[in-house]
This record gives structure tokens, sequence and C-alpha cells, in this order.
């Protein structure tokens, strides 16, 4: 039989996509699977790499399926000797590196479920996530150990190269016991909408779905050389940018530490990448940084997700990789279900389009009364599951031709004086200006239009002239007369969420505070 990954056309992927072909890429079934040996032990008979990492001092780390496999064996048995049971909680806090990876897959060949952990939390931010899935091991690295000790965590152990070295005695080899309805992993979102944001719940059987985005999303095939800068304490960098290429035994490769845009792109070049998924916000500091022209690149596919791509960068990172950027769109929740099919040679990835649906997946976009908008018309995007329709919480519209477009977040929606405007467009519209490094837009409370347009604008060096006209009037130019910002605000940088989206609800937040105090 034909297995999915030798098909890259749209027209295939919609021919012979089917569950049962999913799970032929894989060893286990419904009975018997884990996620550390779909993605490790079985690619460990050879000294293939499995990952490439970057670190942000200049270093490169070049790990082997072969060595995690051996050493998250040791890890495994270490937990089951500290008395860690099935479904236990083993939280990781350590930036990506061989020890990360072992943890992470060592919890998961024991049973227990890895709980993955951004490592800029500090006290509060770790004993929020750390009461809410009550970790019975917490593996950090020696900075961040006193920052868990303090919030109360229990089990805080310093999970580095000394202490791989220390367990060496152990068995290389761990016999698991999972199915695929066990659950492997505790993912907490990057949302800002509560003090604590989801922890979304992931069985062993999440990686047979997943394939569908690394298929279609990422367009991951075997002989890519795979890199997701994103980290992998989230969604993107865990799912999309590590469990999916390793699963398809392709290497894949990331960064450690503080994020600079030259050291990644130099990483591209010094890899060899072909295939790069990572956040809008990353390709924006690449355009930025002015030096990406002075590297060389062998990319042949290249996707975003997180938030919308302006065009100016759009076009900008066409230019320079000479592939279009190709949007995924989904959220940890429901997963991506809109993809551009990056190297399918039969699908037009067009600028600003989310894409069409991956295989398998219906997806609407509803007016207020529950019904189809017409293409052009702006709804909430809907995705039908199990004979249902599901809000996505976002705003957005389809073309003649069934490509979808997003418009925002439900709540980012502004109107004024009756218009309905979208911030995403109005931000994509002000970032044309050349001075306009970021921007965000908001609604702000309005006497006679009941709300305007009020943008945060960050510049890449000093204004000159009238800066606010000149970026009022590109706006009512390239957008809408009536849609432009009536209000600008030059800032030095915009609040983002920790997976770096930016983050308006903190911008509305501190605007009504404001307007509080001067009432």
């Amino acid at each position: 039989m034909t297995r999915l990954t030798e098909f890259t056309s749209y027209s295939d992927a919609q021919r012979h996509f089917s569950n049962e072909a999913l799970w032929d890429l894989f060893d286990g079934d419904r009975n018997r699977l884990n996620i550390a040996h779909e993605c490790i032990d079985r690619h460990a008979d050879t000294d293939r790499v499995a990952l490439r990492i970057a670190h942000a001092d200049g270093r490169d780390e070049v790990i082997t399926f072969a060595e995690i496999s051996r050493r998250s064996a040791q890890v495994a048995h270490y937990l089951r000797r500290r008395g860690i049971e099935k479904g236990d909680r083993v939280a990781v806090m350590i930036e990506p590196s061989l020890p990360f990876y072992c943890a992470i897959f060592g919890a998961m060949k024991a049973g227990a479920v890895a709980v993955p952990m951004f490592t800029l939390f500090g006290p509060d931010g770790i004993r929020l996530r750390a009461e809410d899935c009550t970790p019975e091991v917490f593996f950090t690295n020696a900075e961040k150990a006193p920052d868990a000790i303090q919030a109360g965590t229990k089990g805080v152990t310093i999970a580095d190269d000394a202490f791989l070295d220390s367990i060496a005695d152990l068995p290389e080899r761990f016999d698991w016991e999972t199915s695929d309805d066990d659950l492997a992993v505790l993912q907490y979102t990057s949302g800002t909408t509560r003090l604590l944001p989801a922890a979304v719940r992931h069985n062993h059987r999440s990686i047979v779905t997943l394939m569908v985005a690394a298929l279609y999303a990422t367009g991951i095939r075997p002989g890519d050389r795979f890199f997701c800068p994103s980290s992998p304490a989230w969604g993107h960098g865990l799912w999309h940018g590590t469990l999916a290429p390793l699963a398809l035994g392709v290497s894949t490769g990331t960064f450690s530490g503080r994020f600079d845009p030259v050291r990644l792109l130099k990483a591209l070049q010094d890899f060899g990448i072909t295939n790069l998924s990572a956040a809008a916000t990353h390709y924006r500091m690449m355009r930025n940084s002015g030096r990406a022209e002075v590297f060389s690149y062998a990319i042949r596919k290249l996707s975003f997700t997180g938030e919308p791509i302006d065009s100016e960068t759009s076009r900008y990172v066409e230019r320079l990789f000479g592939t279009k950027v190709c949007s995924m769109y989904g959220t940890t929740e429901i997963g991506v279900i809109l993809a551009n099919y990056p190297g399918a040679p039969d699908f037009e990835v067009r600028e600003g389009s989310l894409g069409k649906p991956v295989p398998g997946i219906e997806v609407e976009v509803h007016g207020p009364d529950g019904r189809p908008v017409a293409p052009g018309e702006i709804g909430e995007l809907m995705l039908r599951r199990r004979g249902e329709w599901f809000p996505t919480k976002d705003l957005g519209r389809t073309d003649a031709d069934g490509y979808f477009y997003h418009a925002g977040r439900a709540d980012d929606v502004i109107i004024s004086a009756g218009w309905t405007m979208s911030a995403v467009e109005i931000e994509d519209a002000i970032l044309r200006h050349p001075l306009v490094a970021e921007a965000a837009a908001i609604g702000v409370p309005d006497a006679v239009r009941g709300q305007v347009v009020k943008a945060f604008v960050v510049l890449k060096g000093a204004p000159s002239g009238d800066l606010v006209a000149e970026i009022q009037e590109l706006v009512r130019t390239n957008l809408s007369r009536h849609e432009y910002p009536r209000q600008i605000e030059f800032v030095k940088a915009l609040p983002k969420t920790p997976a770096g989206k930016v983050n308006r609800k903190a911008l509305r937040d501190a605007e009504a505070r404001e307007q509080v105090g001067t009432a």
C-alpha cells in the first residue's frame, strides 16, 4: 500500500486520505501505542540525526535518535525507581537540549504525563501550573531550580548532562505499557483570558491525528531537514516542530536560549534546512534584522502560525527564500484545520489566505443566525465535529474559490459608527509604512462613533515628518477611507503573549484602566 508520505499534491491528499492511512504510518495500534516509541525508538537503529539545536551562545548541538532512545530509557527507569506510576505528572522546564528531550520522552515511556513548561516563568507562573497539574517530579536546570523551590513545587530535580551521566548505569531499553487512550502530555496554552490558561490534554493517539498537520500544513516528507524555532513549551514548538517530524523519521531543529534572528538565519544556512515552520513574529524579526541577505539558504517549504503575517513581510520572505510562506491555522485545542499545503505543486498559495480545509475536516463561515455567509462576508469560523458546528472564536471570510481568510479574534472586531472593522487588516496596512516595525490596533471608546481605531506603533528608528498623517493616509488609501486609526501612539514595544503573539487584550485592558483613571 502506498503511504501518505509518498503523495505531495493537493489532489492526491483529497483522494487518498483516510484515518486508516494515518495509522499505517505507525508501528502501534489502538491497544498499544506510545509517542516516545513512535518518535524515537523505532528510528534508533542507525546513527541518523534526530535534532539540531542552535544555541543562542553560538554552539550547535547535534543529537541522534539512538542517543535519545538510550538515555530516555534510562530516565524512564529512574522515574520508576522514584515511584512514579502511570498517569503521574512529570514537569519539564528546561531549554531545548539533550536533557530536555530525554526527560520528555523518558516520562512518556514510563507511562507518566509530560508537562512542558516555559523557562521564562517565575515563581508565580510555576506555582499556578504546579498547583493545577500537581507534578511528582519537576525537572529543571540549576538556574530555575530556586524559582521552582520558592513556588513550593515538590520533586525539584536538576536535569543536566551531569544528571544523565549519573543514571548511565541504568538499562538502555524500557518496555513501555501504554495504549492510545492513555494521557501523554498536558500542554498549557499561551492564552491571556484567564490567570491560568487551560491545560490541553493529549493522549498517545494525538501523535496519529497530528500527522494531518504534518503532511498538509507543514508539508513534512522523508528527506526534509526541518526546523522550528518556537519553544517546545508551546504547542507549535512541541507538536509541529518536534513530535511531528520525529514521528516521520525526519530530523528537526530548534533554537535554545534568548532568541536572535541573525543566529537563526545562520543556523538555517549551516544546517542546510529545507523546511522551516515559524511564528509570524520570527519572520518579521528576520526581515527587521537587516542581515538576512548575508546568508545562503536551501529552503523549499515555509509555513507559519500563531497570528496572521503582514503582506510586506510575506513578500519579503518569498523574495528571500524563493518560495511562498504558507499559513497553517488552528489552535492547541482543535488542532490544524486550514492549511496551504506546502510543497503541493497543484495548490495556489494566495497572499493573506489561510488556505483550505485539511482532508477530513469541514469548516464554514457562519453569521450571527448560525447560517453560512456569502463569499466576502465576515463571520465566525466554525468547525464541524460529530455532526455539530463548534465555534473557533475567530472571525473570517472566504473568497469565490473556497479559500479562507482570517479577520481577527471575535473580540478583536472594532465597530465604529456602524462599520465593522478588522484589527488584523488595519495592522497589515500600517505595516506597509517603511518606518513601522510592529503595529497593533484596538477599539477605544468614542462619544460620537461608539469606538474609534487606536493604533500602537513601534518604529524602526526615530520618527520623521508628520508620521501620524502619513500612516493614516496609507491606511485610507490601501484599506478604506473610513477604516483608519484616528488615534496613534508610538511605543517602544508591544505586549506579547509568552508564545510571541501580540497581546491586544493587554492593550485594551491598559486603555480601559486609563479611561477609568481620567474619568
